[in-house]
């Protein structure tokens, strides 16, 4: 008899992740059967995405059941996974505030959505509330297991396995699986042909070994080589492939963060990203999610949303498969604790690593020693989002401005004063410190 789940998404209504994880469960022989709980705090949106889902249920005559609530207890009860992609919003709008108060203050970070100050206070603004459904999760459902979407990931994470350390979960990003095909296109092999190890911390990592799997030979040296024209070379390219080509050059080692996540936990990163494509990448991205939305919502109003419930290519689905069946597959890019995958780390962080899947959930593939130049780097990253998720346990203001002068970017005292009391005050609804 096929096991019956119950699968809760919380965040629900943002309409791309709604129907996209909904599409992917749909799409299970593995899930047929399962209880489908859609929750999100915005019920306009969520009862447009469950409109969609029950019209794909219907329409293709599925063995599920679906169900809708603003109630985060009633969808809790009883659930056996959990797949969380909140976020304040407005998004955008705390986004680009995010990065705009501390750049009107003379400071130069790249971005501002997992390090530097923007993700100082993007962290202090949502870390709490999902510290609050993972509260939930251990009273209500404690054996359940909680795959987390949302951004900062490592800080978050990091967040979860302090405060609720007997919690399964997982970090999910598809940055290395969206940069795969550049290893295949620069070393002119299909990307079957190749084997990768890739890891660090989230935005922050790079590809460790790659191999031929013809010829068994490393192919690390033919990466040198070419990568850097390659990358010179790209046209269109929506991002920042100026530092991550830097990197490779000056420290053996090519990052897979494709647009301008990397530059986040670098003092000189302004020196050497493409800031042009940085804010090229952002305004496109901005662009194409705002006009999806629209295209999403008038859809659904027209009665057609069931067109829209197809899978989506993260990997939450698979991975939840793979713990039902036992798979042992290998996933090649999840945010697991650091139990001694990267050995020169602190082992109180969340790292970005393979692992494998399995009826237990998720066994991290260990990495060894990190390159000794970027772990220096990883490690000053660490040091900020330990002081950031203390602060944000101990709702301390003390220890949260600690975090942002321990942050690289920062270089003038008195400007991390006005940045932090700014933007404090504009985020007062969202963050309490004390």
């Amino acid at each position: 008899m096929t096991r019956k789940e119950k699968i809760v998404l919380i965040g629900a209504g943002s309409l791309q992740f709604g129907v996209g994880s909904v599409g992917s469960i749909l799409n299970s022989d593995t899930l047929q059967g399962s209880n489908i709980i859609l929750h999100d705090i915005n019920a306009s949106n969520l009862e447009l995405v469950s409109q969609a889902c029950r019209d794909a249920i219907e329409v293709k005559n599925l063995d599920f059941e679906l169900d809708a609530t603003t109630d985060r207890n009633q969808a809790l009860r009883n659930a056996t996974f959990i797949i969380n992609s909140i976020e304040i919003g407005p998004r955008f709008k705390w986004f680009e505030l995010d990065y705009q108060i501390p750049r009107k203050f003379g400071n130069k970070q790249v971005f501002g959505e997992n390090g530097g100050p923007g993700g100082l206070f993007h962290s202090l603004r949502v870390i709490p509330p999902i510290l609050e459904i993972c509260e939930d999760v251990n009273k209500i459902c404690p054996n359940a297991f909680f795959i987390n979407f949302s951004n900062p990931m490592s800080r978050i994470c990091l967040a979860i396995k302090r405060k609720f350390p007997s919690l399964k979960f997982v970090g999910l990003c598809h940055e290395f699986q969206d940069f795969e095909h550049h290893f295949s296109k620069i070393l002119e092999t299909p990307l079957k042909n190749l084997k990768l190890k890739a890891g660090g911390l989230n935005h922050f990592g790079v590809l460790l070994e790659v191999k031929y799997i013809d010829k068994n030979i490393d192919a690390y040296p033919d990466l040198r080589k070419k990568a850097p024209q390659y990358l010179s070379n790209l046209k269109g390219y929506t991002g920042d492939v100026d530092l991550i080509k830097y990197i490779l050059e000056k420290f053996g080692y090519l990052p897979y963060t494709q647009d301008s996540h990397y530059g986040e936990y670098i003092s000189w990163a302004w020196e050497k990203a493409n800031i042009e494509g940085v804010r090229y990448f952002y305004d496109g991205y901005k662009k194409a999610i705002l006009s999806m939305g629209k295209i999403l919502r008038k859809t659904i109003q027209r009665g057609k949303g069931s067109r829209l419930v197809k899978p989506d290519h993260e990997r939450a689905i698979p991975i939840i498969e793979g713990i039902i069946t036992d798979s042992n597959h290998e996933e090649v890019s999840v945010n697991l604790p650091n139990d001694d995958v990267i050995t020169n780390l602190p082992r109180d962080l969340v790292v970005e690593c393979p692992a494998i899947v399995n009826k237990n959930g998720m066994q991290a593939i260990k990495l060894g020693e990190y390159p000794k130049g970027l772990a220096a780097l990883l490690r000053n990253q660490a040091s900020v989002q330990d002081l950031v998720v203390e602060a944000i346990i101990q709702k301390s203001k003390e220890i949260a401005f600690q975090a942002l002068l321990l942050d690289p970017t920062i270089d003038d005292t008195s400007k991390a004063e006005e940045i932090f009391d700014e933007m404090l005050k504009l985020n007062e609804e969202h963050i309490i410190l004390e």
